[in-house]
């Protein structure tokens, strides 16, 4: 769906991923699990398996909201979040952080992970882009906090 361009029907379908992994994943509350008592315990390797594919489902949510107008920021900042709570250097989840905190107005968060990723993958054109554009606005709130001050204490 997302390579054709069908960002609904995607975000539809990793919501739908995300409902079934909640259901095999031991540490959810699951409201039948008394049903399921005798259900096999999991094993190391499938609760692996379980976080990333949950972490893959999350990173491709903000992707396709990323595509989305009017962009979600806020949910895209989640999802990313989200991403890396369980994987600290996954570079597009930092990118995608960075690109929501910006759009949110929080340029010191945005500067953060965008270096984060920038350091990881230092040649991505899109995180330089990125970082240079939250640098400028930085740059522009100090420099209007700056005048503010000066005119308060003269």
């Amino acid at each position: 769906c997302y390579k054709e361009g069908r960002f609904r029907d995607a975000v539809s379908r990793y919501h739908w991923a995300l409902l079934q992994i909640k259901g095999l994943d031991p540490n959810m509350p699951f409201p039948l699990q008394e049903f399921m008592a005798d259900k096999p315990a999991m094993t190391a390797d499938q609760e692996k398996e379980l976080y990333t594919i949950r972490c893959d489902c999350y990173n491709n949510l903000a992707a396709c909201l990323l595509q989305m107008p009017p962009v979600n920021y806020e949910r895209v900042k989640d999802y990313s979040l989200k991403v890396l709570e369980r994987q600290a250097d996954n570079v597009k989840a930092l990118y995608r952080a960075g690109v929501a905190f910006y759009h949110l107005g929080n340029y010191d968060k945005a500067q953060h992970y965008l270096l984060s990723a920038t350091s990881r993958q230092p040649k991505d054109a899109n995180v330089k882009r990125y970082l240079q554009l939250t640098k400028s606005q930085l740059s522009i709130y100090l420099q209007q906090e700056k005048q503010l001050y000066m005119g308060m204490f003269g």
